[in-house]
């Protein structure tokens, strides 16, 4: 139950990362480049606040302090994912970001030698259907600018899940990868100070994506994993397009479109196909 629960909180935090933003966005409260560096330094400022709670705990290693590369990759999927949220709605951009980081995982496998089933390979070419079927042109086609900067995120964010494999403290390695992506963050802002624009509640709502639903979000999604296989870590992160677009018509008033169902259910069976060799293993 506490696993279940730990899960829960941390998937509702995923999710609640899509919401903020695109509400902050929306709003016009916020710029993106504000956005990116308050949520990055939030995220710093409750990641160390952890790791002092719990000094002494955690195991030390010469890789625990991140690295630039994942420092970088980090930087890349914030910016890529707030400056997309300008023109996508909450639940197209959770669904991008999250079929794009399951395809590029599975990419990876492939280049280091691994050799995917028939139903994997049928798995992926749905998932990748059912994303060239969202971006179909008509009046209903989401951004397609926007959606390439999701699209970025999402290979960013496989990447630095990819670097962080094997991390024996993942808090503190995310940590210290939080802070050295600052010094992106503060380039990025200076390249884009004209366009600055902040306010109370865009800034409010950048701390809230900083601090809780990535700084505390993963933090607790960490712990959830300690008891959590890497198949049902999988299988349960395919809820958070579903929850973010809830989230996104709770809060922003986002309407669900057919096409949006549509493609979302084809990206979650490819992705479900795609794990089905492992499930059935177990």
């Amino acid at each position: 139950m506490k696993t279940g629960f730990l899960s829960l909180i941390a998937l509702l935090a995923f999710a609640g990362n899509s919401v903020l933003c695109r509400l902050a966005l929306l709003q016009g409260a916020i710029d993106p480049t504000g956005f990116t560096v308050i949520r990055l330094l939030s995220g710093m400022v409750v990641l160390m606040l952890i790791l002092a709670i719990n000094r002494g705990q955690a195991a030390e290693s010469s890789a625990s302090t991140g690295s630039w590369l994942a420092a970088l990759s980090l930087f890349v999927y914030a910016a890529g994912f707030s400056f997309a949220y300008q023109s996508l709605d909450t639940a197209t951009g959770a669904l991008i970001l999250f079929g794009v980081v399951q395809i590029a995982m599975v990419g990876s496998s492939v280049l280091s030698g691994h050799r995917p089933s028939s139903i994997q390979w049928l798995g992926l070419t749905i998932a990748i259907v059912g994303l060239l079927y969202l971006l179909l042109p008509d009046s209903n086609r989401p951004s397609l600018f926007g959606a390439s900067l999701m699209a970025v995120a999402g290979v960013a964010w496989a990447v630095y899940s990819l670097l962080g494999q094997g991390s024996v403290n993942p808090v503190r390695t995310t940590a210290y990868n939080f802070l050295k992506a600052l010094p992106f963050a503060l380039l990025l802002l200076l390249l884009t100070w004209d366009t600055l624009q902040l306010s109370s509640n865009g800034v409010w709502l950048a701390i809230a994506s900083g601090a809780l639903t990535s700084g505390l979000g993963y933090a607790v999604w960490y712990a959830a994993l300690r008891s959590l296989s890497t198949l049902n870590a999988a299988v349960v992160q395919l809820s958070v397009p579903i929850i973010a677009a809830l989230g996104g018509l709770m809060f922003s008033h986002e309407s669900i479109s057919l096409r949006l169902a549509v493609a979302t259910c084809l990206v979650l069976m490819g992705i479900l196909l795609v794990m089905f060799p492992r499930m059935r293993r177990v």
